[in-house]
């Protein structure tokens, strides 16, 4: 074999060789199961929306407290990458203000002592290795307490109110909780005041359902007054009316609300006055109701429907006789099949 042919071998030998080299260099890696598993939890509050994302390590028969996590050094809260949590709009946590955003979790564990939570502005490392104490957006303490036997770490949030929840890390026996709180009324105040740009401007029912969430729920009441106004400007009725009434009698102009309350009642359509009989029923007011009702049929005689809320009305006082009676009455009045079918199953209760 001739010298050029025996480097022509060895050239596509060397190239052969090479190749799966290079080919292993650039394999990608494969998805297995992680030995602390991703997790994510969220909870809305009110209009915000709190979301923690974590890696849950296992015990595996270690002790965690003061030895897996060590006792006074910065912990993050988790596995693996940054525990994370976000907040969709400002809230408090521990009572004190932070704005919305995503921050990095983290915890100084303390032995027979309140831990230091920390929420720092970098929400991006791997684990607590880069935590830079001059970038805390947050540093609290926290009070751990006894928890039964957990063997992967969880976060859980508990007991969810209208403006506030309570977070809490729980692994091992520990559980440690925080609180997170939002200013209501101004969250949904602004969230309100921007959806009412929107086509819900030119209807007169989201205006007078933004002011009676407002008036129930702690919101500025001269803006729900604005709201009212501008309810009844569109188209005056029983319920923005009544509406407006609720807000005048919280500024103390009670006279005035009785009025404005009469003179609702005055344009009231059937459905109005039902709707207002099934309102007192739900607080528990049963013989304003039945008289609500009563009201209701003297105004629409014709009306089954009007018998029918009487005689639930009737029933849930304890009143069977009377229940029966109207019952009776509207079904004999409906030619509805199916409400027939409805009261003679409400008549079977009442034998």
């Amino acid at each position: 074999m001739s010298r050029t042919g025996r480097n022509v071998s060895l050239g596509s030998i060397i190239a052969l060789a090479v190749v799966p080299m290079a080919l292993l260099a650039q394999a990608p890696p494969l998805n297995l199961p992680q030995a602390s598993p991703h997790a994510s939890v969220s909870q809305t509050v009110g209009l915000t929306e709190v979301t923690i994302d974590y890696h849950r390590p296992a015990t595996n028969k270690r002790t965690v407290w003061g030895s897996l996590v060590p006792w006074d050094q910065v912990w993050r809260a988790g596995a693996n990458e940054n525990t994370t949590i976000t907040f969709s709009t400002p809230v408090k946590v521990e009572s004190r203000q932070i704005p919305a955003g995503t921050y990095g979790l983290h915890l100084i564990p303390r032995e027979n002592a309140d831990w230091t939570l920390i929420l720092s502005n970098d929400s991006k490392a791997w684990g607590s290795f880069a935590y830079d104490e001059a970038r805390d957006a947050l540093r609290v303490p926290v009070h751990p307490e006894p928890a039964p036997q957990r063997e992967r770490l969880l976060y859980i949030f508990e007991e969810p109110a209208g403006n506030s929840v309570t977070a809490s890390l729980n692994w091992e026996t520990l559980r440690i909780p925080f609180r997170i709180e939002v200013d209501l009324p101004a969250l949904v105040t602004a969230d309100l005041n921007e959806q009412l740009t929107g086509l819900a401007q030119f209807f007169w029912q989201p205006w007078n359902q933004a002011a009676a969430w407002a008036t129930q729920n702690g919101g500025d009441v001269d803006q729900a007054m604005t709201w009212a106004e501008r309810s009844i400007t569109i188209n005056e009725n029983f319920q923005n009316l009544r509406t407006k009434a609720a807000i005048l009698e919280k500024k103390g102009h009670t006279s005035e609300a009785d009025a404005l309350r009469a003179r609702a009642m005055t344009i009231a359509t059937e459905a109005d006055i039902n709707a207002y009989g099934y309102q007192l029923l739900g607080q528990n007011k049963m013989d304003e109701a039945i008289a609500i009702f009563q009201k209701n049929i003297k105004d629409h005689p014709d009306s089954w429907n009007a018998r029918d809320s009487l005689a639930e009305a009737y029933a849930r006082k304890g009143d069977k006789k009377s229940a029966r009676e109207n019952y009776e009455r509207a079904k004999k009045m409906t030619k509805d099949p199916r409400q027939v079918t409805r009261i003679d199953g409400e008549l079977a209760k009442l034998r």
